[in-house]
């Protein structure tokens, strides 16, 4: 765990002065949102609730390399599936000039134009599932009897999958990283939760959500019941109410999202 501090040069009419918030994101994702909260005045203290590492066994994305030229669509389903599968395929071969790429929320269509590809298919209203679903490239009409390639985690949700089969597409899995549960020691968080020193824990994963029960315990949780919780989207602060904890607030998604309501919140 770092705790990142605001600088004495803050003014004290910064939003988050005086505000501690714990961000559960995975240590390589942590940074941005760290640094606007501190230039707000605030204090960040990481703990996060998910790890992320390459495939264990990277035969899916070795056995998916020379065949990339099948295929009319890449879905990356997050900043780290860009990251593990471009830095795979990449150093054997270039990608093809004719397989779009498609991918949802800002960061990960960020990741992507600095990559060097060209207007990604990212849906520019929703941050899930169900908007990508929604877009016209991933309608009936424009998927049926198409090949669409997923890069993705170990597990995860199915619907764009299943969604995009029963359109008529031929669509295949590759998993190029897993996701687990870091070993951090819970005290890292309690003993400052013990002193009344957190203002708000920042949730940004269903998973993370259940991590955060594990690696705390029931009684451990239980002490941070009453400690306010920002969640990204409904699917994860509905995991956090049934966690029990008292008070959730559902944000937008991404660190816009987040800051605005951690700004209204405390500003």
């Amino acid at each position: 765990m770092r705790i990142d501090k605001p600088s004495a040069s803050h003014e004290k009419s910064a939003p988050l002065v005086g505000r501690t918030l714990v961000v559960t994101r995975p240590l390589e994702q942590a940074d941005s949102l760290c640094r606007r909260i501190e230039a707000a005045g605030g204090k960040a203290i990481r703990f996060p609730v998910l790890a992320i590492a390459p495939a264990p066994d990277p035969a899916q994305l070795e056995a998916i390399v020379p065949r990339l030229d099948e295929f009319d669509l890449a879905f990356f389903v997050s900043p780290n599936a860009i990251h593990h599968a471009l830095e795979f395929v990449l150093a054997r071969r270039a990608w093809p000039a004719g397989l779009r790429v498609a991918t949802v929320g800002k960061g990960s269509e960020r990741v992507l134009l600095q990559r060097g590809f060209r207007d990604p298919v990212v849906p520019q209203d929703g941050f899930d599932s169900e908007s990508v679903l929604a877009l016209p490239e991933f309608s009936a009409e424009a998927v049926r009897g198409r090949r669409v390639v997923i890069f993705r985690g170990d597990g995860g949700r199915d619907l764009i999958r299943d969604t995009l089969r029963e359109r008529g597409a031929h669509v295949e899995y590759v998993t190029c990283y897993r996701r687990y549960c870091p070993p951090l020691d819970p005290g890292l968080l309690l003993q400052p939760a013990a002193r009344g020193e957190l203002d708000a824990l920042l949730l940004t994963s269903s998973e993370g959500v259940r991590n955060l029960g594990g690696m705390l315990g029931a009684e451990g949780l239980r002490a941070l019941h009453g400690v306010p919780v920002f969640a990204s989207h409904a699917r994860i602060a509905a995991e956090a109410r049934e966690a029990g904890f008292a008070v959730v607030i559902e944000t937008p998604a991404g660190d816009d999202g987040l800051l605005q309501a951690l700004t209204r919140h405390f500003g």
